[in-house]
């Protein structure tokens, strides 16, 4: 299905969008242009550019971070097969959890799917407990729902606790 056709008839998905390596901000907005052109998904906006602090291990630079909104014709496992390929693509390489990254692609919500499975978590399990995940996906859908939690991005990020800092960048 072409990305056009997904738009119209796909389910509706979020995915996070980071990097904090090489142009981070230009990684970004080149992972935006993939999944625009994509098929068996429908790009539909994105949240700002914003310059996160980042979470895990502190000993690196700070992260762009924004969030994508897309209907998407293919399984949820198809679509993280996709944003593999696009991480691979981008030259993304293994390294430690929370570190330093080239780009990084994340299924944040799949319609209200949720999935538990070995490799595959959705909604994304540290989602609700990151301000550089809520305050893009808070811009776009506000309304969304998280499907375990039965909150929207809203009401999550009015409770969040996390004390790290996104600020918005130009675009």
């Amino acid at each position: 299905m072409r990305g056009d056709e997904a738009a119209v008839s796909g389910v509706l998905c979020f995915i996070g969008i980071g990097s904090n390596l090489d142009r981070p901000l230009e990684r970004c907005r080149d992972a935006v242009q993939w999944l625009t052109d994509m098929d068996g998904i429908g790009f539909l906006r994105r949240a700002s550019y914003y310059k996160s602090e980042p979470a895990g291990l502190s000993d690196q630079p700070w992260f762009v971070n924004t969030v994508a909104e897309i209907r998407c014709s293919l399984s949820p496992r198809e679509l993280l097969g996709r944003l593999q390929e696009i991480e691979a693509a981008m030259g993304r390489t293994p390294g430690p959890r929370w570190g330093p990254r080239r780009i990084d692609l994340d299924i944040l919500l799949y319609g209200q799917d949720v999935v538990d499975e070995e490799d595959l978590v959705i909604p994304h399990p540290e989602m609700h407990r990151r301000r550089f995940v809520l305050v893009p996906l808070h811009e776009i859908a506000p309304w969304a729902i998280h499907p375990a939690f039965g909150v929207s991005m809203a009401g999550l990020l009015a409770r969040l606790e996390d004390p790290l800092r996104v600020l918005p960048l130009e675009d």
